[in-house]
């Protein structure tokens, strides 16, 4: 199953790809009233959607484009994963960890809707965008083990994350002042539940950063130094993640972005953003 909000006059809708349309909850018994993403995630209001929709086949779909959905993000927060591709780490000159992946916190108010535009901040002169895989919690969950990583995740779905790149290289330790200006990340433009994927087909997604049209760096999920489950292990170590919060799993290589560039996340099988830059 596929979900995706799009924004509305009065706040926002919540729509189901379903048989090759988008379907609005708001039609359906149960679902009339406004939700948050975050509320449905959980394995059995999932289940419970999934049933809804395929007893309602004729239903009409929506006038919508995914080009235009706003984030996925309405509940919890955004967790990224650095450096967890030998690529990326060649590109920053930077050594890669070995006792665990560089991690960041980063602010909800930096989330755009896919077709945004991105804004220089003047605080930086070198600003990159990175294509990542997102994972989205699914259930409240703290301590969660390497192997059971799947009982807690509800989906995955796209990333582009902006860094303010020379903040970093003067001080690492800027991380989330660097990556937390206005329009700085972008998570969409939908959430592909985790059922449609066996492990396989996780390791096989490829992630590529795409500038003016021009693929700058990409890689298959099975490149990351630190796996799926290990990432899930190490973000709910001594700490409780909400439904809704994303995990942001490292790019496979970044893009520096001026005025006037379109920059686009890939993420195969799962989602495109793309946007433009003004300075």
């Amino acid at each position: 199953m596929r979900l995706a909000r799009f924004n509305t006059e009065d706040g926002h809708q919540i729509l189901a790809s379903h048989r090759g349309g988008w379907i609005s909850l708001s039609g359906i018994e149960g679902y009339k009233a406004p939700h948050r993403l975050a509320d449905l995630l959980d394995a059995s209001r999932r289940s419970e959607l999934a049933g809804l929709l395929e007893s309602r086949p004729d239903a009409e779909p929506a006038d919508v484009r995914l080009e235009e959905a706003a984030t996925i993000i309405d509940a919890g927060d955004i967790w990224g994963a650095g450096l967890n591709y030998k690529g990326h780490s060649q590109d920053l000159s930077a050594q890669q960890p070995s006792s665990g992946p560089g991690s960041y916190l980063r602010p909800a108010n930096c989330l755009i809707g896919n077709g945004g535009v991105i804004e220089l901040p003047s605080q930086s002169k070198r600003v990159t965008a990175e294509a990542e895989l997102g994972l989205v919690v699914g259930t409240e969950c703290k301590n969660v083990r390497r192997d059971e990583w799947r009982s807690v995740i509800a989906g995955v779905t796209a990333v582009l994350d902006m860094t303010a790149e020379d903040v970093i290289r003067e001080n690492p330790r800027y991380i989330p002042w660097a990556k937390g200006f206005d329009t700085f990340c972008s998570v969409g433009p939908q959430l592909v539940t985790l059922d449609e994927f066996e492990d396989a087909d996780l390791q096989s997604i490829r992630v590529s950063t795409v500038r003016n049209g021009e693929v700058v760096a990409s890689a298959q999920v099975s490149d990351m130094k630190y796996d799926l489950g290990y990432l899930v292990e190490y973000f709910t170590a001594g700490r409780t993640l909400v439904p809704g919060t994303v995990i942001c799993t490292g790019t496979p290589g970044a893009a520096v972005i001026n005025s006037g560039d379109s920059i686009t996340s890939v993420v195969e099988g799962i989602g495109t953003l793309s946007h433009s830059v003004k300075g």
